[in-house]
C-alpha cells in the first residue's frame, strides 16, 4: 500500500530537520591535566605573589555552528602552592577554605567565535565559575591554537575574591590586593567531532 501525504512540505521539513540534526556534530575537547598550568598572582604593597593550582579534569563540548557548549574544568583547590608553608596555609585555611570547598570549577555554557580546524584562534567563552561554594558568570577571552588535533587554549581573567566573600588576607602592616589575576595555559586533543 503507497503512502500519501496530506502535507508534502511538513514531511519535506521534517526530513531536512531530521537530517540537519542527524548530522550536526559536537566538538569534544579532552585538557591534559599533566601539560596544564593553572598559575596565580596576587600584588601587595611589598612584593608579588605568585603560585599555582593543578587542573584535576577538563573536558568541554560545544556545536560549531551554534556555539552552544557544556562540559567544565575543573581544578583541585587544595593544591594551591606559592611557595611558602605559613602562606599556603592560611590561604587553604582562611581564604579558600579548601577543605570545604576542595575544586574550584568553571563550567562551559557557550562559545562565542569560530574555532580554525587549524592554526590560531581567538574565541570568548561563557559560563559559570564556581569559588568557595558559590557560582559566579563569567566571559573570557580564549586565544585557541589547533594542529594535527592537538589544542592549546590561553586565558586570563580576574576573580574579585573579596567582593565574592572570601576574606582579604590584610593586616595592619601588609595590604593586599582584594583581586586576583589567574592565568591558564590549557593543552589537550580533540577527540570526537571537528572544529
Amino acid at each position: 500500500m503507497v503512502q500519501t501525504f496530506k502535507n508534502p512540505l511538513r514531511f519535506l521539513c521534517g526530513i531536512l530537520l531530521f537530517t540537519a540534526a542527524a548530522t550536526a556534530e559536537e566538538t569534544v575537547v579532552e585538557f591534559d591535566p599533566g601539560r596544564t598550568k593553572v598559575e596565580f598572582t596576587l600584588a601587595d604593597v611589598l612584593h608579588t605573589v605568585k603560585g599555582t593550582f593543578k587542573l584535576k579534569s577538563g573536558k568541554i563540548h560545544f556545536d560549531p555552528s551554534t556555539g552552544a557548549a557544556g562540559g567544565s574544568l575543573i581544578i583541585d583547590a587544595r593544591s594551591g602552592d606559592s611557595g611558602s608553608s605559613a602562606r599556603d596555609s592560611r590561604m587553604h585555611k582562611n581564604i579558600l577554605e579548601s577543605q570545604k570547598y576542595p575544586e574550584i570549577t568553571f563550567t562551559v555554557r557557550r562559545v562565542n567565535g569560530r574555532v580554525a580546524a587549524e592554526g590560531d584562534s581567538q574565541v570568548e567563552v561563557e559560563g559559570t565559575f564556581n569559588i568557595h561554594g558559590a557560582d559566579h558568570p563569567l566571559k573570557l577571552a580564549a586565544k585557541v591554537g589547533v594542529k594535527d588535533a592537538q589544542i592549546t587554549a590561553s586565558m586570563h581573567f580576574v576573580v574579585p575574591y573579596a567582593q565574592w566573600g572570601m576574606k582579604n588576607p590584610s593586616t595592619f602592616i601588609l595590604r593586599v590586593s582584594d583581586k586576583v589575576d589567574i592565568d591558564i595555559q590549557a593543552q589537550g586533543r580533540v577527540t570526537a567531532g571537528k572544529l
